[in-house]
């Protein structure tokens, strides 16, 4: 008796498929470079210097929430890294600042996925303002003298008021280019 064929037979990844779907795996982290990049350019814009780290935070919140593998925590290492050398911040304070919202977020995941954005949007404001002052109190500590509070309240302000956009922003990224399951 024959074997019937079947019609759905999956064929081999080719070369362009398999870089299809490194690319798109890959999006999120070359996504968070090439933004630290541009807004490491003198742009002149008001509060230039505190939107890189609230870009970065929106980022790594938004992938850690949505695609945690896409963001494992050696890139968040090395772009915490680069935020401190583009931020003249104490070399590693980013990295741990990150690390700990990834994890903190990772952890409130169950939560935080299903529930209505306003939760979501509250939860990062937790986790920035966190962040921001924990920033400030390493940075005060290396001065032996408190550091004006003014560029990590501007942080917060930035970070509240630009994450809607931000993550309208991502969540088209998340369902377009960067859909892992398009593959």
């Amino acid at each position: 008796m024959a074997r019937p064929t079947t019609m759905w037979r999956r064929r081999a990844a080719g070369p362009w498929r398999r870089l299809d779907a490194i690319s798109r795996a890959m999006f999120p982290a070359i996504m968070l470079v090439v933004g630290l990049f541009l807004l490491g350019l003198p742009l002149d814009l008001p509060g230039q210097a505190a939107l890189r780290p609230v870009f970065t935070m929106g980022c790594v919140f938004f992938w850690s929430l949505y695609r945690p593998a896409a963001l494992p925590a050696p890139v968040v290492v090395g772009i915490g890294l680069l935020l401190d050398l583009l931020g003249l911040t104490p070399f590693g304070l980013w990295a741990v600042l990150l690390l700990l919202m990834q994890g903190l977020t990772i952890a409130l995941r169950r939560r935080l996925v299903p529930a209505h954005f306003l939760l979501t949007w509250a939860a990062f404001s937790a986790l920035s303002m966190l962040a921001t002052g924990l920033e400030w109190v390493v940075q005060s500590w290396f001065v032996p003298a408190a550091l004006p509070w003014q560029p990590a309240g501007l942080q917060i302000v930035l970070a509240l008021a630009l994450y809607p956009a931000l993550a309208a922003f991502l969540i088209r990224v998340h369902r377009g280019p960067a859909a892992v399951e398009l593959v």
